[in-house]
């Protein structure tokens, strides 16, 4: 049987950081979430998105500057604290059985990568009944545009959403470097031990060495314009119904948006019939499929 020194527990250590980060690193690169949300580095506990209700455009300059007065929505979003700790028994660091571990500190990485997925499958599950800048539900079929560019005038009701007894699926724009959603981040991930039995209480208590990942970020509902849910049968029809509503939503003051959808969001359920609307060149009875590669199809796989 093996005495712990501080040989052990610092190679213990850094096998530790690199299992973690080993399956961090490989999983990161498999998220979707930053290619959905507009990304923020957030300095305080809570970012306030008062921006988004509209951007000005460029307008040709004759005389004065034109100033947008955009009207401030106020729209916050929280940063949330998350954890994840492996404990490592004293026991199995004297009979040496550490390579158990390694799986364990990998899988903790993934995990940890995989979070903002998480968070951000969460905003899409609940756009139904979750508000978003404009006081609305952000999948909603009443979101107000006014009559002036400033937010004011007469209010006419825009819909994000088709109805419909399916599986639920989502056309995103993700032309422009702000996104659907907002994914802020106060603390990137970290990694620490806790293994000094002098100065650690639950070391001497519990024989057990601790390591623990948190971190701190939060997701938000950026611009609603940019995406629309549908529930109706996905087929080329359908699609196309969306895919025309959503590029026909205009902003304050009747601006046209340019809004163009870039991909298709699809479950499990959906999956297959996604590829039959985008992928296959062919459609029935051999027609060329009008949609093929129209947008780009992402599989999600937290959503049914």
């Amino acid at each position: 049987m093996a005495a712990i020194t501080p040989a052990i527990l610092s190679a213990l250590w850094t096998g530790a950081k690199k299992n973690f980060n080993d399956g961090y690193e490989a999983m990161a690169a498999k998220t979707f979430y930053k290619d959905v949300c507009t990304i923020v580095t957030s300095t305080d506990a809570k970012e306030t998105y008062d921006w988004l209700g509209d951007a000005p455009e460029m307008v040709e300059w004759i005389g004065d500057r034109v100033i947008k007065n955009i009207k401030a929505h106020g729209y916050e979003v929280a940063n949330v604290e998350f954890e994840a700790t492996i404990g490592v028994k004293a026991t199995d660091i004297k009979d040496d059985r550490l390579g158990t571990y390694g799986p364990r500190f990998r899988r903790l990485g993934e995990a940890a990568a995989r979070k903002p997925d998480q968070l951000v499958r969460d905003l899409i599950v609940n756009g139904g009944t979750q508000l978003c800048y404009d006081g609305q539900n952000y999948f909603d079929i009443d979101h107000p545009v006014y009559a002036n560019h400033d937010g004011t005038g007469a209010v006419t009701t825009v819909s994000n959403v088709t109805a419909g007894a399916g599986a639920p699926w989502y056309l995103l724009d993700l032309n422009s470097v702000l996104r659907p959603f907002v994914f802020q981040e106060r603390e990137k991930v970290n990694l620490i031990g806790k293994e000094d039995a002098r100065q650690s209480d639950h070391v001497f208590m519990k024989n057990e060495y601790l390591y623990g990942a948190d971190g701190r970020w939060a997701a938000g509902y950026g611009f609603w314009q940019m995406a629309h849910k549908s529930q109706a049968t996905l087929d080329n029809d359908n699609f196309d119904a969306a895919f025309e509503a959503m590029m026909g939503v205009q902003g304050d003051g009747g601006r046209e948006l340019g809004l163009m959808p870039t991909h298709i969001m699809v479950g499990r359920s959906n999956r297959s019939n996604a590829n039959k609307v985008i992928k296959a060149m062919l459609g029935a009875g051999g027609a060329s499929n009008p949609n093929y590669d129209e947008v780009q199809v992402m599989v999600n796989p937290w959503l049914p």
